[in-house]
């Protein structure tokens, strides 16, 4: 690899990465995308197989319809076209997890083509095309560990094999790690607001391959390309990506050519390694799949289809801005999952002063969350208990005082505000009278020069005065009712 920081910096100015990502995402029906079999996750190996999607002879596969449904889904949240006719193809290749020796999939004429989704970088806005949407089914898995003699043999699980996929490839638009990041946690939050999967990528939900090349800045031609498969976290393949772009950069500085093939990244080493040299499309010999008729999406269908198409993350955060006048960061945080959002709507709309709620969340819930170091998920109070809140606030049941104690305590002890509420007997601010006036009679006895002060002018000492009633009271002292018993009191003297 190249040795010195300057040499490093001038190579990597001298050339320009070329990413683009392939995403398999498994769609949220509960059986198999040919056959009734279960999707569930987590069965004994080889239980949820049927001769279908066992590949035995004589077995017909049927199109699971919710399945279909699904893929148009996702197909229009990322702004593609939907084809109104798709055709089923077989790819042929041999993995020992792939028992019938092909994979139904599509090949040239896929379900959705030609999307796109904006993702941000630096304050700005990139548009990243996608290619293709396209239906297939899963393979199965080899196991390598979990049983007497894996040190010997792989064993193979074929409860995967059948789940219903969609896979998402993009255009060669992204130019570094960071988009390549970016794009792919913006594409999740997508997938998950429209419910088609749960994107769980430890239970291989949601799995990406990186394609990456690089070029000499301007160069119109791709140079050769490597696949990295296989990682399975977002940071992971952002490090994966940083890697393989110097290293392929080192080998043409040192005079050697890139070799097309796929690749496997350590995350122990930060590093990849060869697996296997890539095969190209042909390789795999597609052809029409004769036992499945073509998928035909009508314009009535479609107009069914996009009535379930929700409110998308960026559209809802903008949306949230203008209307709850939150900030952009708080709004990115309130949209994370549709369910968050959700609530926080529902609490909102609830609540006798709507921006009352969209306050606390920004002023007094989240700052505790990060001195945490807590996801909202994780939050002890819910958004129905800071529209609870605010509504006491709101009514003046509570000072502002009261509240971020309350807070506290809800924090440390793990519950939720209207529980803590409860258990702290209801407290309400104090309006007595005749309490607070005896109170102020004190505080002016006791603060002569401070009385002085604002005799002479300076009113700003009202403040003084004010700290001291609240402090006095224990914070449950009515500020309004302090403010103008004040006012009078140090107005007569």
């Amino acid at each position: 690899m190249v040795t010195t920081a300057d040499s490093t910096v001038a190579a990597r100015a001298k050339y320009e990465p070329v990413i683009g990502l392939e995403v398999h995402v498994q769609l949220l029906t509960a059986s198999k995308i040919f056959c009734s079999c279960s999707t569930r996750f987590g069965n004994p190996p080889n239980t949820n197989v049927c001769p279908v999607c066992l590949g035995m002879p004589g077995s017909l596969p049927v199109l699971n319809q919710k399945a279909a449904e699904f893929a148009v889904l996702a197909g229009m949240a990322l702004n593609c076209c939907i084809n109104e006719t798709s055709i089923f193809a077989r790819k042929n290749y041999f993995y020992p997890d792939l028992p019938k020796g092909y994979q139904i999939s599509q090949y040239d004429k896929p379900l959705a083509e030609h999307g796109f989704i904006e993702i941000k970088i630096g304050g700005a806005k990139k548009k990243i095309g996608i290619t293709r949407v396209h239906m297939e089914e899963d393979a199965g898995k080899s196991l390598h560990e979990g049983f007497a003699d894996a040190a010997e043999k792989t064993a193979i699980d074929l409860n995967r094999t059948g789940v219903p996929l969609i896979e998402i490839v993009s255009e060669p638009d992204i130019a570094s790690p960071e988009e390549a990041y970016e794009y792919l946690t913006l594409l999740k939050e997508i997938i998950l607001y429209t419910g088609v999967s749960d994107c769980n990528m430890e239970e291989g939900s949601l799995r990406c391959d990186a394609n990456i090349s690089v070029r000499p800045r301007g160069q119109k031609e791709f140079g050769t390309k490597t696949e990295i498969k296989n990682v399975n976290s977002f940071r992971f393949i952002r490090e994966a990506l940083e890697y393989e772009i110097e290293r392929q950069i080192d080998v043409i500085e040192s005079g050697g050519k890139i070799t097309q093939e796929t690749r496997l990244y350590n995350s122990h080493e930060g590093k990849t390694y060869g697996m296997r040299s890539k095969e190209q499309a042909h390789d795999y010999r597609y052809f029409p799949e004769p036992d499945l008729l073509p998928l035909v999406v009508d314009e009535k269908w479609k107009a069914e289809i996009a009535k379930r198409l929700p409110e998308l993350p960026e559209a809802r955060r903008a949306r949230l801005v203008k209307e709850y006048g939150i900030t952009e960061y708080d709004a990115g945080v309130l949209t994370f999952t549709k369910d968050l959002a959700d609530q926080f709507e529902a609490a909102a709309k609830a609540a006798k002063n709507p921006k009352r709620v969209a306050n606390l969340v920004q002023g007094e819930l989240m700052g505790r969350l990060k001195a945490k170091n807590l996801e909202i998920g994780r939050s002890p109070i819910s958004m129905r208990g800071v529209a609870a809140s605010a509504d006491l606030v709101e009514s003046g049941a509570i000072s502002g005082k009261m509240l971020k104690d309350l807070y506290d305590l809800t924090f440390e002890r793990g519950k939720d505000f209207p529980a803590v509420y409860e258990e702290e007997g209801r407290p309400v601010q104090s309006s007595d009278m005749s309490a607070l006036e005896q109170i102020i009679d004190e505080l002016i006895a006791a603060n002569p020069k401070q009385v002085e002060q604002y005799r002479g002018g300076k009113k700003t000492m009202i403040g003084f005065f004010v700290g001291q009633v609240m402090k006095a009271s224990k914070g449950q002292a009515n500020p309004q009712v302090v403010n103008e018993l004040l006012a009078k009191k140090l107005g007569d003297l």
